[in-house]
Parts: C-alpha cells; structure tokens; sequence
C-alpha cells in the first residue's frame, strides 16, 4: 500500500489541532495563574485593598483568556 503526501496530510491534522490548542493554552494558563497569585498576594498584604484588586484582575484574567479562545479558533479552522 503506498502512501502519498495527501494522505499523510490528512493523518496529521488532528495533531496539529491538539498542538494548536494545547500549546495556545500554556501561556493563557501560566497567565491566569500569575494573576490569581499577585491578586491574593496583594490582598494578604492590604485586606482593605480587595476591591481595587479586583476588577483589575477579572479584566486581565479576561485578557489572558481571549488569547486561548483565539488558539481554540485556530484549532477549529485547520482543516
């Protein structure tokens, strides 16, 4: 049975669309880690200043978040 360059393709195309999301979502998830981190850092440091930690960090966890949606994306568009 010979192979050829289509078919090989084809086979590789589920690997690449578990890289795309598995690699798209280390850096979101290291992100939101460090966030959640510093937050809880900063608020048992100034109790008092919980909630002006706390919309900023939603904000930037969003952030972080948006850019793992973006590689969930790119995973469903390869095709």
């Amino acid at each position: 049975m010979e192979t050829t360059v289509a078919s090989t393709a084809v086979n590789l195309i589920p690997l690449a669309k578990g890289l795309a999301i598995g690699l798209g979502a280390i850096g979101p998830g290291l992100g939101i880690g460090m966030i959640g981190a510093k937050a809880m850092e900063a608020i048992g440091r100034n109790p008092e200043a919980a909630n002006k930690v706390l919309v900023p960090m939603l904000i930037a966890a969003a952030f972080a978040e948006a850019i793992a949606i973006y590689a969930l994306v790119i995973a469903f568009s390869i095709k």
